[in-house]
């Protein structure tokens, strides 16, 4: 899960193409299986709806999963640092201490 989460933090812009992708081809493909009215024209454009409403879901759901990473595990991870300074910490006081 971890490398799936890291790769696509990386390939963001590849991702939201890849699922606008996808989800024009499921919808085309689900209309073309079923005896649909619609003339082609119209088909392809329900199909680019349909995706860009999963588009904006996942971008929905990006936003939501990174306000709640820097609300809730950011400041819990910093809370762990303070309590444990670095050795690059305690050079820079020990040089910008007056004692």
């Amino acid at each position: 899960m971890e490398t799936i989460q890291s790769w696509v933090s990386k390939h963001k812009l590849t991702t939201v193409g890849g699922l606008w992708a996808s989800g024009i081809g499921a919808t085309l493909v689900t209309y073309s299986r079923t005896k649909s009215p619609l003339k082609p024209s119209l088909r392809l454009i329900h199909a680019r709806m349909h995706a860009q409403a999963l588009t904006l879901a996942v971008l929905s759901g990006t936003a939501v999963y990174r306000y709640y990473e820097n609300r809730v595990v950011e400041p819990k991870q910093q809370a762990e640092n303070i309590h444990a300074p670095s050795l690059v910490q305690m050079d820079e006081w020990e040089l910008l201490s007056p004692y």
